[in-house]
């Protein structure tokens, strides 16, 4: 603890990101990164912004790319919120539409950002337990909240919940914010934008640093009722009015301008996704049912983190969490068929 350091920061417990090695040639694993690259129109749209404008400022509302992705979804302009990556975009949600004073609902196994958040504002955080199957129950939220957010597909569990399900929750409290993280919502699930309309107490959270493969860029977006993107914009013009660079704003856009590409490497993803569950399933592996880019898996005999550290050796990374309940899973990133198969085949030896 340093002298200058305030008693907020002296207690706050920081999110711990996932190891990025600076190793050349791992099978890197561990970190949900998407194994295909972006449009090779994304590329042409950042190059396109590399010149004498870079001197000015960016447009701060994002109006061409927040009116892409409303036309994208069927919404309107008023009604999408823009941030540096999904992570600002959550950080401004804890902030400004969440009760503070009352405690905000989430699964006890999900995004550990959640928990960072609360400590970060001063907000009560309440775990609320996955069934033992590690599925998200809609009976647990009907209690007294400040607010829920939920991922889903649920993170790292891979677990989707159906949009059945998510109506039920938002039914049952019509005087909070539901917030429904969707960072992996296009691996194969059906996005609750659909519902927004419907329910002004639904906010939907996504980011492009997954299906569309831009992680490096740092773009997210939110999707709501426009009283909520109001309450949103005014925490951001309080916080930073420039979230996104002329370079993530045109990258964005020409992101979603590319469906073909956006649609082929999700699929991509998916195909590899169903191959490795049933290798893995092959060498005595429990996999979780999963609507990510990512598989969560345990073997029957051996220690998880045995087999993170048999695969480090050699040079496949995975995501271990030595955390209650799930100690002994891992969490397996996606890759190309090439890296899947040297995870396979890594596996094999252990």
């Amino acid at each position: 603890m340093s002298k200058f350091w305030s008693p907020l920061v002296n207690d706050l417990v920081p999110y711990v990101p996932g190891e990025q090695p600076k190793v050349a040639n791992l099978v890197k694993l561990n970190t949900n990164e998407n194994p295909y690259g972006p449009s090779p129109k994304v590329l042409e749209a950042i190059r396109g912004e590399l010149d004498e404008s870079l001197r000015l400022y960016p447009d701060p509302e994002g109006e061409s790319l927040r009116q892409t992705i409303a036309d994208y979804y069927q919404v309107t302009p008023e009604q999408v919120f823009l941030g540096n990556g999904s992570d600002e975009v959550l950080a401004h949600i804890f902030y400004g539409l969440f009760q503070h004073g009352e405690p905000v609902l989430f699964p006890d196994i999900t995004y550990s950002f959640y928990p960072v958040y609360c400590g970060l504002y001063k907000i009560e955080g309440q775990p609320v337990p996955v069934t033992d199957s590690f599925e998200i129950d809609p009976e647990d939220y009907k209690q007294p909240n400040g607010g829920i957010i939920l991922p889903n597909p649920n993170a790292p569990t891979g677990r989707y919940l159906g949009l059945g399900h998510i109506e039920d929750i938002l039914k049952s409290n019509p005087d909070r914010v539901v917030v429904i993280d969707e960072a992996y919502v296009d691996f194969g699930g059906d996005t609750a934008i659909a519902l927004v309309d419907r329910y002004p107490n639904l906010l939907v959270s996504q980011t492009l640093s997954k299906a569309r493969s831009l992680a490096g860029l740092r773009v997210g977006f939110a999707v709501g009722h426009p009283d909520l993107i109001e309450a949103l914009n005014r925490v951001k013009n309080s916080f930073n009015s420039y979230p996104l660079d002329r370079l993530a704003l045109a990258g964005a856009q020409a992101a979603f301008e590319d469906e073909e590409w956006f649609q082929k490497c999700c699929h991509g993803v998916i195909a590899e996704r169903e191959r490795l569950t049933a290798a893995l399933e092959g060498l005595s592996f429990e996999v979780l049912p999963s609507k990510a880019n990512f598989v969560f898996a345990r073997h029957t005999t051996k220690s998880g983190a045995d087999i993170a550290a048999g695969l480090r050796e050699q040079g496949i990374i995975v995501r271990h969490f030595n955390k209650p309940r799930i100690q002994e899973f891992l969490r397996i990133t996606i890759g190309t068929p090439e890296q899947n198969d040297a995870l396979i085949s890594g596996l094999q030896t252990l």
